[in-house]
């Protein structure tokens, strides 16, 4: 029998420069899943977790990072074969402080803050893409906008 479960999220790190958005990229360590591969925040929640609880948990043990303002973007399911289990990756985009430093978690080498599109072409999943470019036009204004008391989860 598959089961379907909602354990994992995706967390698209996003700081404001001037009028435009950066993205954090990170770059997989060696001996890791998928190494060299560059992705955004991801991890599990834990049992008895709600998805915000762990985007917020899942920053801070990668990147380091306190965030200022968190959206909830969208589901994004996909297929775990060797556990037969759909699995579902809660997506949100978490808004930093413009000048906070990046301190990696040991999974990661690598980090770098790219502009939307540079980020949207170093991701090497094609989901990542496409969460990307809808947070990108959600918050194409600087927040979500006429949605914002939707899409904006309060801390």
């Amino acid at each position: 029998m598959t089961s379907v479960s909602a354990g994992v999220v995706d967390v698209y790190v996003l700081r404001r420069v001037r009028d435009d958005w950066q993205v954090l990229v990170l770059q997989r360590g060696p001996g890791t899943r998928c190494t060299n591969s560059w992705e955004t925040v991801h991890g599990r929640v834990e049992t008895g977790e709600r998805p915000e609880d762990a985007a917020r948990r899942e920053v801070r043990e990668e990147t380091g990072l306190e965030i200022e303002r968190l959206y909830s973007i969208t589901v994004q399911p996909f297929y775990l074969h060797k556990l037969t289990t759909i699995m579902l990756g809660v997506v949100f985009a978490a808004v930093v402080e413009g000048s906070s430093s990046v301190a990696l978690g040991p999974e990661h080498k690598a980090s770098e803050w790219l502009s939307v599109p540079d980020a949207t072409g170093r991701y090497n999943w094609p989901r990542s893409r496409v969460a990307l470019e809808e947070i990108a036009f959600l918050l194409r204004t600087g927040d979500a906008g006429v949605v914002e008391d939707v899409l904006r989860v309060d801390m």
